[in-house]
Order: C-alpha cells, then structure tokens, then sequence
C-alpha cells in the first residue's frame, strides 16, 4: 500500500467511495447521495502535514481507499485530538486493509503532532468496532439514538486511544 496527499482531481474518488457507503446505512448519517461539490469545503479543511487526507493505493495505482484526519471540535486545547476516518472501495473491503491503514494512521499520528486519535462509529457497526478495537481503542462514549434512519433510531460510540510514543 502507498499512501499519499489527496489532491483536487481525487475528489470525485472520494465522495463515490463515500457514497457507496449510504446505502447500507452503517457508515455515515447521510441518507442519499451527496454531490462532490458539498465535500468541497471538507476536502479544503485538510493539511497534509496536520490534518491530512491521504488516497491509499495498491501497488499498481489503484485507489483502495482514503483516510482522513479531521481537526477536533476546533479549539486549541484540543490541537493534538483529531478524529479518524477510513473508507475503503467497496471491492478492498473485508480484505484486511482497513487494520493495516488504521496501524499505519497511528504510527504518524505523532508525526503530525497527534497524541489522542477518535472515531465515532455507529452502535450496529459491528466490523468497524471490531477494527479499532482490536488496534487497542476504548469506547469512551456511547451517544444512545442520537441518528434516525429509515424510521430506526441509531447510537453512535465514541472510540479513543491515547498514543504514548
């Protein structure tokens, strides 16, 4: 696997890897699909040496996924928290790469001047929670029915692990 610094041109790859995962309502709380111009000002939120958005490749080019690393809750005392994002193509799915993008996320993290890593993850997400917990994430909240989907109400954890490099 490569990883690199997102650039414009991957913003179409970005939003239908996204949108490839509305539909089954375990990922992400949007509920229809969402054009690239409303990720516009997300994607421009990133820094490559702060708050990257890096594409994940194989070794032949081909995108498997992205990862990004969005500022938390934007106060400084927060500076070195940033929650966690992984999205792979729906055909590098089930295939180990999110434990190995997830590994490698860590070991940048202080890099990046990153100590605290989140992600937020539906309640019924049971293969993403498996995934970060076994990279050692604790539950640290649980937000009870906070999501309404398709007429089903939908909790959302809190997942954090502190980085003592």
């Amino acid at each position: 696997m490569k990883f690199r610094d997102a650039i414009q041109n991957d913003l179409p790859v970005i939003v239908a890897i996204y949108n490839s995962t509305v539909e089954g309502r375990m990922v992400t709380a949007d509920t229809e699909l969402v054009p690239v111009e409303s990720k516009q000002q997300w994607f421009d939120e990133h820094t490559p040496g702060r708050h990257p958005l890096w594409i994940v490749e194989d070794d032949d080019g081909g995108v498997i996924g992205w990862v990004s690393f969005q500022q938390f809750y934007g106060r400084p005392a927060y500076a070195t928290t940033a929650e966690i994002s992984i999205y792979l193509d729906a055909a590098h799915r089930s295939k180990g790469y999110g434990k190995a993008i997830l590994e490698y996320c860590i070991q940048q993290a202080p890099v990046l001047g990153i100590t605290t890593l989140l992600g937020y993850i539906f309640a019924h997400n049971l293969p993403s929670i498996r995934l970060f917990t076994s990279s050692h994430f604790e539950e640290w909240g649980h937000l009870k029915n906070i999501a309404r989907m398709d007429g089903i109400e939908r909790s959302v954890k809190i997942f954090g692990r502190h980085l003592n490099f």
